[in-house]
């Protein structure tokens, strides 16, 4: 790496370095199922599914059970409504889907969002080690995919910060001629994941979520019927309100373009696509009881992260300066 390279790691690509230092701040975080909560419907918290259950045994159904828990063989068999009662895994698997897609590769301030992608699943997978969940996943762009069966432990995440790090949408970077000639299919990716999906995983989907299609959102729907899914949205600022009227320079650090927003419909045009798009995908997880968690490239990371999850962050005591006699 030259001088320029060490200069933006951090902002336009990441080091395994970075995110193993990481592991610090992932302690402050807990993947813990019984304490983990996400906002449904705008208007009550509610736990994850925990779709990683064991079958313990039948009772008389009583008001307020899941009506998708009946046992119905019990049911015929002795007349009376029964439900399935279940009992929580000793563990679940901890899937981590990354998207290093072109558009990953854009930021108007603080860092790229693949870098935030990449960060906020460093953060997952250590705080799943400490729970001493397996850890597995997808790494994908528009032309390459790393499937990672999970497993368990420091390796485990050592080996999904390597693969992440030396994927190599980093080196092609996003205004490659080679690398813009792929296009994204996030239906693929999707699809691959459930190579590595074991029914009752809690699934981590970091992504812009742009171009997802019918079969995209048909493929995640499958994905939802028996995993937990948190679906993370990375964006900057930029993509859901271009600026005011003016003349502005972007760059990759090597080619430049040049944008105007001079044009009043124009923007309101831009900013009506990006809230239909947004509005689609909040519909879909709320239809199909998956987690959206917006995070901004100006946003601070782990605090988003905790608050988006429902999570209190955990404090950190401190030492309290002697008092003067």
């Amino acid at each position: 790496m030259n001088s320029d390279s060490n200069h933006s790691e951090g902002i336009t690509w990441i080091s395994p370095q970075s995110l193993i230092k990481l592991r610090l701040q992932a302690n402050q975080i807990s993947l813990n199922k019984s304490i983990i909560h996400a906002k449904q419907g705008g208007a009550y918290l509610s736990s994850f599914k925990g779709r990683g259950m064991e079958f313990d045994e039948s009772r008389i159904y009583q008001a307020g059970d899941d009506i998708r828990n009946m046992d119905w063989r019990v049911t015929a068999r002795t007349g009376t409504a029964h439900t399935k009662v279940f009992r929580e895994e000793r563990e679940r698997p901890v899937l981590l889907c990354l998207d290093l897609n072109t558009s990953m590769m854009f930021a108007t301030r603080n860092k790229f969002k693949s870098v935030i992608a990449a960060e906020i699943a460093a953060l997952i997978a250590w705080s799943a080690a400490n729970n001493n969940d397996r850890i597995g996943g997808l790494i994908f762009s528009s032309d390459e995919h790393h499937e990672i069966k999970p497993r368990r432990g420091k390796t485990a995440v050592l080996d999904f910060i390597g693969r992440t790090a030396k994927h190599k949408s980093w080196h092609k970077g996003w205004s490659s001629t080679e690398n813009n000639k792929s296009k994204r299919n996030m239906a693929t990716a999707i699809a691959r994941l459930h190579k590595v999906t074991h029914p009752g995983s809690l699934i981590f989907m970091i992504s812009d979520f742009r171009n997802m299609d019918e079969k995209a959102f048909s493929h995640l729907a499958n994905v939802a019927r028996h995993n937990d899914i948190v679906l993370i949205k990375i964006t900057d600022p930029i993509e859901t309100d271009l600026p005011l009227s003016g003349s502005y320079k972007l760059t990759d650090g090597i080619n430049e373009l040049q944008i105007r927003t001079s044009n009043k419909t124009t923007r309101e045009e831009y900013q009506q696509r990006y809230a239909t798009d947004n509005a689609q995908l909040e519909k879909f997880c709320k239809q199909n009881r998956i987690h959206l968690v917006p995070i901004s490239t100006s946003d601070n990371t782990l605090e988003k992260l905790t608050s988006g999850l429902g999570m209190q962050r955990r404090k950190r005591h401190k030492v309290q300066p002697a008092a003067h006699l």
